[in-house]
């Protein structure tokens, strides 16, 4: 990573025995000695937004283990020296191009400030997607961020690519998602471009952001990921279909930590009823409404419509740009704005 360098020029001062006293010193000497003051280094908040796709070590994919569950290679079929996997819609997908991308999106948005609380917000975006196409530009993910005003760095992993498929990959090993949260850190630190910010992400809290069918991906980094004690809060974007077991258990285990807040449509009535009964089971209360912030202990569930506004949820649910609204009811982490640009 490149440091700036601060060059500073060399004042050479007369002995006391050689000086001769100067009752007006010339202007021109007190120009130069005001030249050479040092500008500011260290952490600085960004005055433009930082944004970079950057292939990752920790990966989603490519993924060689099993399914989870039904004890079967990921990869279960083979055309010479195509490997594919049938997605539970009977599709088959290959390796290549489907589950061979590395790549994650990062994001910081202008003011981003490093000496500020810093929240990650880690987005598993949908089926179908891609994060050029559908994150970046029709979600709008980056662009809502943004305008919350808060100071928020985005991490968005590529899972399957453009395809019908929710497979988590390597989320659905054990202590995955830590090692991927830990490079996230590092990759962020040197996206932002200063050593100085890295134990502030290091240190961050996160709140995960599921989309769709990004709800499995979502699960298994609560279920087994490793790093619960960094999550600081989970919101759904009619992401529910299935694993709601998962769900419950973290919040009933870290109902004093964090919150769940899911906003749905018809399409995921009936595992929300679920997930409702087994908080019920576990003594957690929740609310059917939209909660005026998102603080520890929050569990709030608030439907939406119908099946039609799933394809745009991320950008039109309960209000237009939904992921801007949810964020920035997440207190503590507002940038702190110059009374001119407000």
């Amino acid at each position: 990573m490149k440091r700036r360098a601060l060059l500073l020029g060399a004042l050479v001062m007369p002995t006391a025995a050689h000086a001769r006293p100067q009752k007006n010193p010339p202007r021109q000497a007190t120009k130069k000695v005001a030249a050479t003051t040092p500008k500011p280094s260290g952490a600085q908040p960004l005055k433009d937004a930082k944004s970079q796709l950057v292939a990752f070590n920790a990966s989603a994919f490519p993924y060689r283990g099993t399914v989870p569950g039904i004890n079967k290679p990921f990869l279960d079929v083979q055309d010479g020296k195509k490997r594919g996997h049938t997605s539970l819609r009977g599709d088959v997908y290959w390796e290549d191009p489907t589950y061979s991308d590395r790549r994650s999106l990062l994001y910081l948005p202008p003011g981003f400030d490093p000496r500020r609380p810093v929240l990650i917000v880690l987005y598993f975006h949908g089926q179908g997607a891609t994060l050029e196409r559908d994150v970046m530009a029709r979600q709008a993910v980056p662009r809502q961020i943004a305008e919350t005003g808060q100071n928020i760095a985005l991490v968005a992993p590529q899972l399957a690519v453009d395809a019908g498929d929710s497979s988590a990959g390597n989320f659905w090993k054990p202590g995955h998602f830590a090692a991927y949260l830990d490079e996230a850190a590092e990759r962020l630190m040197r996206l932002y471009g200063d050593r100085s910010a890295g134990r502030q992400l290091n240190l961050a809290s996160v709140v995960m952001v599921a989309y769709s069918g990004g709800y499995l991906s979502a699960a298994y980094a609560l279920d087994c990921g490793g790093a619960t004690h960094r999550i600081k809060g989970v919101i759904l974007l009619d992401a529910l279909y299935g694993d709601e077991d998962k769900y419950a258990a973290w919040m009933a285990a870290r109902r004093r930590q964090a919150f769940l807040f899911s906003a749905y449509t018809e399409s995921t009535k009936d595992e929300h009823a679920t997930l409702q009964g087994l908080l019920d089971k576990k003594r957690v209360p929740y609310a059917k409404n939209l909660p005026p912030a998102l603080t520890p202990g929050t569990a709030a569930f608030v439907p939406c419509g119908g099946l039609d506004m799933h394809g745009d949820f991320v950008t039109r649910a309960w209000r237009p740009d939904p992921l801007k609204a949810a964020l920035a009811m997440i207190p503590g982490y507002a940038l702190v704005r110059d009374k001119k640009s407000a």
